[in-house]
Protein backbone atom coordinates (compact mmCIF):
# COMPACT_ATOMS: atom_id res chain seq x y z
CA UNK A 1 0.00 0.00 0.00
CA UNK A 2 1.11 3.44 -0.81
CA UNK A 3 1.24 5.73 1.87
CA UNK A 4 2.81 8.97 0.46
CA UNK A 5 -0.92 10.43 -0.08
CA UNK A 6 -0.67 11.56 3.79
CA UNK A 7 2.57 13.37 3.63
CA UNK A 8 1.22 16.20 1.89
CA UNK A 9 -0.02 19.73 3.30
CA UNK A 10 -3.27 19.69 2.11
CA UNK A 11 -4.85 16.34 3.05
CA UNK A 12 -8.28 16.28 3.33
CA UNK A 13 -9.74 17.11 6.24
CA UNK A 14 -10.98 20.15 8.11
CA UNK A 15 -8.48 23.27 8.34
CA UNK A 16 -7.86 24.28 12.26
CA UNK A 17 -9.24 27.47 12.73
CA UNK A 18 -8.35 28.80 15.89
CA UNK A 19 -11.70 31.14 16.46
CA UNK A 20 -13.70 27.84 16.65
CA UNK A 21 -11.60 26.28 19.70
CA UNK A 22 -12.77 26.16 23.05
CA UNK A 23 -9.61 25.56 24.97
CA UNK A 24 -9.96 22.88 28.10
CA UNK A 25 -6.42 23.36 29.75
CA UNK A 26 -5.00 27.24 31.15
CA UNK A 27 -2.19 26.57 29.18
CA UNK A 28 -4.60 26.53 25.63
CA UNK A 29 -6.51 29.12 27.07
CA UNK A 30 -3.04 31.57 27.33
CA UNK A 31 -2.07 30.83 23.96
CA UNK A 32 -5.87 31.58 22.73
CA UNK A 33 -5.52 34.93 24.48
CA UNK A 34 -2.19 35.47 23.28
CA UNK A 35 -0.90 35.53 26.22
CA UNK A 36 1.21 32.89 24.97
CA UNK A 37 2.86 33.46 21.40
CA UNK A 38 5.59 30.84 20.64
CA UNK A 39 5.89 27.40 21.97
CA UNK A 40 9.41 28.04 23.60
CA UNK A 41 7.27 29.51 26.50
CA UNK A 42 5.66 26.93 27.20
CA UNK A 43 9.45 24.51 27.16
CA UNK A 44 10.77 27.00 29.40
CA UNK A 45 7.14 26.85 31.99
CA UNK A 46 7.81 22.87 31.97
CA UNK A 47 4.17 22.37 31.47
CA UNK A 48 3.15 19.56 28.91
CA UNK A 49 1.27 20.31 25.96
CA UNK A 50 -2.29 18.12 26.15
CA UNK A 51 -4.32 19.95 23.36
CA UNK A 52 -3.10 19.43 19.45
CA UNK A 53 -4.58 22.93 18.65
CA UNK A 54 -1.93 24.86 20.93
CA UNK A 55 0.19 23.40 18.40
CA UNK A 56 -1.57 24.19 15.33
CA UNK A 57 -2.07 27.58 16.59
CA UNK A 58 1.56 28.25 17.62
CA UNK A 59 3.54 26.40 14.46
CA UNK A 60 0.74 26.62 11.58
CA UNK A 61 3.65 25.42 9.27
CA UNK A 62 4.35 21.99 10.28
CA UNK A 63 4.99 18.95 7.67
CA UNK A 64 4.00 15.52 8.29
CA UNK A 65 5.94 12.14 6.87
CA UNK A 66 4.09 8.65 7.79
CA UNK A 67 7.42 6.79 8.60
CA UNK A 68 5.27 3.51 9.13
CA UNK A 69 2.24 1.77 8.79
CA UNK A 70 2.36 -1.64 10.33
CA UNK A 71 -0.19 -4.59 11.14
CA UNK A 72 -0.01 -5.86 15.10
CA UNK A 73 -2.29 -8.49 16.88
CA UNK A 74 -3.11 -8.98 20.49
CA UNK A 75 -4.94 -12.23 22.26
CA UNK A 76 -8.67 -11.95 23.97
CA UNK A 77 -10.61 -14.36 25.02
CA UNK A 78 -12.52 -14.98 22.26
CA UNK A 79 -10.11 -14.31 19.35
CA UNK A 80 -6.86 -12.34 18.23
CA UNK A 81 -7.83 -8.79 17.40
CA UNK A 82 -5.98 -6.55 14.86
CA UNK A 83 -4.95 -3.07 14.45
CA UNK A 84 -2.50 -1.25 12.35
CA UNK A 85 0.04 1.09 13.87
CA UNK A 86 1.32 4.01 12.35
CA UNK A 87 4.66 6.07 13.02
CA UNK A 88 4.47 9.59 11.79
CA UNK A 89 7.33 12.51 12.42
CA UNK A 90 6.23 16.12 12.22
CA UNK A 91 8.58 19.28 11.84
CA UNK A 92 8.60 22.59 10.27
CA UNK A 93 12.63 22.52 9.32
CA UNK A 94 13.23 25.01 11.21
CA UNK A 95 14.09 23.40 15.17
CA UNK A 96 10.90 21.52 16.09
CA UNK A 97 10.25 17.97 15.61
CA UNK A 98 7.79 15.55 17.26
CA UNK A 99 7.39 11.72 16.72
CA UNK A 100 4.41 9.94 17.53
CA UNK A 101 2.19 6.48 17.01
CA UNK A 102 -1.34 5.61 17.02
CA UNK A 103 -3.06 2.54 16.70
CA UNK A 104 -7.01 1.36 15.18
CA UNK A 105 -8.81 -1.33 12.98
CA UNK A 106 -8.47 1.33 9.62
CA UNK A 107 -5.25 2.77 8.69
CA UNK A 108 -6.74 6.72 8.12
CA UNK A 109 -7.53 6.90 11.89
CA UNK A 110 -4.14 5.29 12.95
CA UNK A 111 -2.28 7.67 11.28
CA UNK A 112 -4.39 10.50 12.46
CA UNK A 113 -3.99 9.37 16.15
CA UNK A 114 -0.26 9.08 15.33
CA UNK A 115 -0.11 12.67 14.26
CA UNK A 116 -2.13 13.90 17.22
CA UNK A 117 0.74 12.16 19.21
CA UNK A 118 3.31 13.70 17.46
CA UNK A 119 1.76 17.28 17.92
CA UNK A 120 1.94 16.90 21.10
CA UNK A 121 5.28 15.27 21.69
CA UNK A 122 6.79 18.10 19.72
CA UNK A 123 10.34 19.25 21.01
CA UNK A 124 12.56 22.84 20.12
CA UNK A 125 16.41 21.57 19.18
CA UNK A 126 19.20 24.48 19.44
CA UNK A 127 21.23 24.19 16.16
CA UNK A 128 25.21 25.07 15.88
CA UNK A 129 28.61 24.93 14.03
CA UNK A 130 30.00 21.93 16.63
CA UNK A 131 32.55 20.57 14.39
CA UNK A 132 36.24 21.87 14.68
CA UNK A 133 36.44 21.51 10.87
CA UNK A 134 34.13 24.42 10.24
CA UNK A 135 34.20 27.94 11.30
CA UNK A 136 31.09 29.61 9.24
CA UNK A 137 29.49 30.65 12.63
CA UNK A 138 26.00 29.17 10.52
CA UNK A 139 23.52 27.55 12.22
CA UNK A 140 23.43 24.31 10.14
CA UNK A 141 24.64 21.31 11.88
CA UNK A 142 24.19 20.08 16.03
CA UNK A 143 25.91 22.18 19.04
CA UNK A 144 27.33 18.83 20.15
CA UNK A 145 27.46 14.82 19.72
CA UNK A 146 23.98 13.17 21.47
CA UNK A 147 22.90 9.84 21.66
CA UNK A 148 19.77 8.06 21.87
CA UNK A 149 18.57 4.62 22.11
CA UNK A 150 15.18 2.69 21.63
CA UNK A 151 14.92 -1.09 22.41
CA UNK A 152 17.71 -2.89 20.41
CA UNK A 153 18.22 0.72 18.12
CA UNK A 154 21.02 2.47 19.17
CA UNK A 155 21.99 5.69 17.04
CA UNK A 156 24.78 8.49 17.45
CA UNK A 157 24.81 11.78 16.01
CA UNK A 158 27.90 13.80 15.28
CA UNK A 159 28.22 17.83 14.12
CA UNK A 160 29.55 17.98 10.86
CA UNK A 161 30.41 20.82 8.43
CA UNK A 162 29.03 22.77 6.25
CA UNK A 163 28.27 20.47 2.64
CA UNK A 164 28.47 17.06 4.16
CA UNK A 165 24.51 16.95 3.91
CA UNK A 166 22.66 14.38 6.40
CA UNK A 167 24.45 11.09 6.68
CA UNK A 168 21.81 8.68 8.24
CA UNK A 169 19.78 5.52 7.18
CA UNK A 170 16.78 6.02 5.68
CA UNK A 171 14.61 6.74 8.76
CA UNK A 172 16.59 9.18 10.65
CA UNK A 173 17.46 10.62 8.14
CA UNK A 174 13.61 11.66 7.40
CA UNK A 175 13.49 13.02 11.30
CA UNK A 176 16.61 14.79 10.66
CA UNK A 177 15.29 16.61 7.83
CA UNK A 178 12.31 17.33 9.19
CA UNK A 179 13.76 18.94 12.33
CA UNK A 180 16.00 21.48 9.66
CA UNK A 181 19.14 19.57 10.53
CA UNK A 182 21.48 20.38 7.15
CA UNK A 183 24.93 18.80 8.01
CA UNK A 184 25.17 16.01 10.26
CA UNK A 185 27.24 12.56 10.85
CA UNK A 186 25.49 9.55 12.18
CA UNK A 187 26.70 6.07 13.48
CA UNK A 188 23.79 3.41 13.98
CA UNK A 189 23.65 -0.11 15.22
CA UNK A 190 21.77 -2.81 16.99
CA UNK A 191 18.23 -3.52 15.22
CA UNK A 192 18.25 -0.60 12.60
CA UNK A 193 15.70 -1.93 10.51
CA UNK A 194 13.14 -1.84 13.11
CA UNK A 195 11.60 1.38 11.71
CA UNK A 196 10.03 2.49 14.66
CA UNK A 197 13.02 2.08 17.63
CA UNK A 198 14.95 3.96 15.09
CA UNK A 199 12.90 6.82 14.92
CA UNK A 200 12.58 7.09 18.90
CA UNK A 201 15.96 6.81 19.40
CA UNK A 202 16.57 9.81 16.88
CA UNK A 203 13.73 11.38 18.63
CA UNK A 204 15.68 10.29 22.13
CA UNK A 205 19.04 11.84 20.77
CA UNK A 206 17.69 15.19 19.44
CA UNK A 207 15.55 16.06 22.85
CA UNK A 208 19.36 15.75 24.89
CA UNK A 209 19.75 18.87 22.96
CA UNK A 210 16.60 20.60 24.49
CA UNK A 211 17.54 19.75 27.87
CA UNK A 212 21.46 21.39 27.84
CA UNK A 213 19.34 24.24 25.87
CA UNK A 214 16.92 24.74 29.01
CA UNK A 215 20.16 24.09 31.49
CA UNK A 216 22.11 26.89 30.02
CA UNK A 217 18.99 29.14 30.07
CA UNK A 218 19.09 28.43 34.03
CA UNK A 219 22.74 29.34 34.71
CA UNK A 220 22.09 32.10 32.84
CA UNK A 221 19.27 33.08 35.29
CA UNK A 222 21.12 32.24 38.02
Amino acid sequence: MDYRRYDRRDREEVKFNPENWTPRTKIGEMVKNKQIVSVEQIFESGKPIKEVEIVDTLLPNLEMKVLEVSSVQRMTKNNRKGKYRATVVVGDRNGHVGIGSGKDVEVKPAIDSALKDAKKKIISINFGCGSWECSCGTQHSLPLQVRGKCGSAEIKLMPAPRGVGVVAGEVAKQVLEVAGIKDVWSFSRGRTRDIYNIAIATYIALKQISKLKSIERLKATA
